[in-house]
């Protein structure tokens, strides 16, 4: 057993079942955990539970929110909690500026009020380390959704793989695996010469509403506006979309349903389809993360004093 995090405190704040695993591996670690929402969780040994998030700020050596972080009102997602959590203007106020505050995704206006209170602020959905990883859950549940979803089998379908980013690749290299003629969709000329390197059908984005109708499973990993209404008039009637970007995805899904095509938007799937991997990725990655950050902030603290 590890103990590279003994002495160090953390509040787990929301989320879902990987936070359970995530729980359970820092504390493996040698981390003392403080709990907030997860009051109607099953029992978790040494898990202290806090009564409210401001009551957990004041205890912790580090604020560990959710990947999908919160919506608009600063609500934060939590499964097993008794009560709404919300990380409002009063709680960001009463964060030590030592404490560092880690959320996968980070809305503008929880950024702008980090810069005007000088809270250290970690967003990890971008790091490659753990965007990578947590692709390997997200392909596998969405491949699953798709199995689900259509009346063919994945192997010999056409599969088009919209944004060939960390997830893309991913999709498209398992695609590839069980059989399926996989085409993937791109701008920069990269990735359309890696497609071409591995076997896959490169297509450009400006090219897209030519080729389209020939999908009979697309699968969207671009968080923008990419199967509008021009490109949807192009697709199979019979075709699915599984839209794995973050909300509200990159799908006109009111359009798609008006058309009577099947859309999925599937985001945050680690969590649902895989929480004990997903949780023991984010145990993985994020020790090393905040030990190099508060390294950081307890050497420019010295040098300060």
């Amino acid at each position: 057993m590890s103990a590279g995090l003994k002495g160090i405190r953390f509040a787990v704040v929301g989320g879902d079942d990987r936070e359970l695993y995530l729980i359970s591996e820092l504390q493996k670690q040698g981390a003392y955990i403080v709990g907030v929402g997860f009051e109607k969780a099953s029992p978790i040994s040494g898990l202290t539970l806090a009564q409210s998030l401001e009551d957990a700020v004041g205890q912790v050596d580090v604020l560990l929110f959710p990947m999908f972080g919160t919506d608009e009102r600063g609500a934060v997602k939590a499964k097993y909690s008794d009560s709404p959590i919300v990380l409002n203007k009063k709680v960001l106020e009463s964060i030590p500026k030592h404490v560092p505050l880690v959320i996968g995704f980070a809305r503008p206006d929880l950024k702008a009020s980090a810069v005007e209170l000088g809270i250290q602020l970690v967003e990890t959905a971008s790091l490659n380390e753990l965007a990578i990883l947590n692709s390997i859950p997200s392909a596998e549940g969405a491949i699953q959704m798709a199995m689900q979803a259509t009346t063919i089998t994945i192997h010999g379908s056409n599969s088009f793989v919209v944004g060939l980013g960390r997830c893309g690749w991913t999709l498209a290299r398992m695609l590839q695996g069980i059989g399926a003629h996989v085409t993937g969709v791109a701008r920069k000329p990269s990735d359309l010469a890696r497609a071409t390197e591995m076997g896959v059908h490169a297509v450009h984005f400006a090219d897209i509403e030519d080729e389209i109708g020939h999908a009979e499973i697309i699968f969207n990993t671009v968080p923008h506006p990419v199967l509008g209404r021009m490109v949807l008039e192009k697709v199979d009637r019979d075709a699915v979309i599984v839209d794995l970007a973050s909300a509200p995805g990159g799908t006109d899904f009111e359009y798609a349903q008006n058309q009577g095509i099947k859309a999925f938007l599937a985001p945050g799937l680690p969590g649902t389809v895989a929480p004990k991997t997903a949780g023991r990725i984010l145990a993985h990655i994020y020790p090393q993360l905040i030990l190099r950050h508060l390294t950081t902030v307890n050497t420019t603290r010295k040098v300060e004093v």
